[in-house]
């Protein structure tokens, strides 16, 4: 009789693990807590976390508000089309455009490269309408990703009008290029300092002789919660959280471009921390416009930045070209009928432009990024 029974109960065990191993794989959400603790403390959100993600997925943020939807679809395509590992989109979105990017992307039929998690603009509580007027509505987001995804090791973080003519593997590998001290990455400003905005009016400390560019901004960020930064207001080191707003309170009449300006005043307190990647990963009007001065991008553009607005006029035809072509591309359609001639075709239009008279720069990685996509199909298959 004592088979029997030993046999049930291990049976009956076997089956107890199983259900709980299945009940762990479909465990999909972890509801966060909501917003109410003091200014100064963790942000809190009030979102579901999903599933957490693969380990070698590649993390990318963005922060979306007022009439930006379009703008960040276009960057969030020119991400998936080229990227060799998987994406995990953390889009930080105003409530009445999350309807929307769910509808976009849950259309989107490249489930295998990429997911989404979509939170609301969330701030300290306390200081929660000071830091939203910050420079641009939702702009100062950025400064509390390291607080909010408390899970996420690594980060991309990119403005919305940020175009990739490369993959994001590409940048992301520049991780692996940090030496002990370095937390961040972010590009120059400017090139040339008879052009430069912080050399000339700056009224507050910037990192190096130009200041940073926070439009690409690559981040360790298990490095960032567990550092202690050099500041001017105290003797003491104080940690991200505990630095942000006193920073703000002793430089906000001094400040031009809001949060922009708080990362290069901590880092010029704290050079060692950040890694300067070239010009050609965050790609400006600035560097064409009054003539060409980023030598890097002789091997192409590899990521395009079309701050001022230049996605949506005429000033910088060949900007807009780009966007254009992006925006206008369907998934599945050939890249070099539908994307590429098109593309170099309303380039050669712009010759009468500094930026347009350089327009081989604006195709020339992404002439190679697309070769290089179809080489991986062929040898995938």
């Amino acid at each position: 009789m004592r088979r029997p029974v030993a046999r049930l109960a291990l049976l009956c065990l076997g089956f107890g693990l199983c259900s709980l191993l299945y009940g762990l794989s479909h465990h999909r959400d972890i509801t966060a807590s909501q917003p109410g603790g003091r200014g100064g403390q963790h942000p809190q959100h009030r979102y579901n976390i999903h599933a957490k993600v693969a380990a070698e997925s590649l993390h990318l943020a963005v922060v979306a508000c007022g009439d930006r939807l379009e703008e960040t679809i276009t960057m969030l395509k020119s991400a998936i089309l080229f990227s060799r590992k998987p994406l995990q989109f953390h889009i930080f979105a105003e409530d009445q455009l999350q309807s929307d990017f769910r509808a976009i992307l849950d259309n989107w039929a490249f489930h295998g490269k990429f997911k989404y998690m979509l939170y609301p603009i969330t701030f300290p509580s306390e200081n929660a309408a000071e830091w939203r007027k910050l420079f641009k509505p939702c702009a100062s987001q950025r400064l509390f990703l390291p607080l909010i995804l408390k899970d996420v090791d690594s980060l991309l973080y990119v403005d919305t009008d940020i175009l990739f003519l490369r993959p994001v593997d590409d940048i992301w590998s520049f991780l692996g290029d940090f030496n002990s001290t370095q937390i961040a990455a972010m590009a120059p400003e400017h090139e040339e300092p008879r052009i430069g905005w912080y050399n000339r009016f700056s009224r507050h400390p910037y990192h190096g002789e130009t200041g940073i560019n926070s439009g690409v901004m690559l981040m360790n960020m298990t490095r960032i919660r567990r550092k202690y930064f050099k500041n001017d207001m105290t003797t003491a080191r104080l940690v991200w959280e505990d630095l942000l707003m006193p920073l703000l309170k002793k430089y906000k009449l001094n400040i031009t471009w809001g949060d922009q300006d708080l990362l290069n005043i901590i880092f010029a307190q704290n050079p060692e921390s950040l890694f300067v990647f070239p010009c050609q990963w965050n790609y400006r009007p600035d560097h064409c416009m009054y003539g060409s001065n980023c030598q890097e991008a002789k091997d192409g553009i590899f990521i395009l930045h079309g701050n001022r607005g230049v996605y949506h006029d005429n000033k910088q035809p060949s900007f807009r070209a780009v966007y254009d072509a992006i925006r206008n591309y369907s998934f599945g359609d050939d890249l070099v009928s539908s994307l590429l001639f098109p593309l170099q075709l309303e380039l050669e239009k712009t010759m009468h432009t500094y930026c347009g008279r350089i327009h081989k720069l604006f195709t020339k990685q992404l002439t190679k990024s697309i070769e290089d996509f179809y080489a991986r199909q062929t040898n995938g298959r």
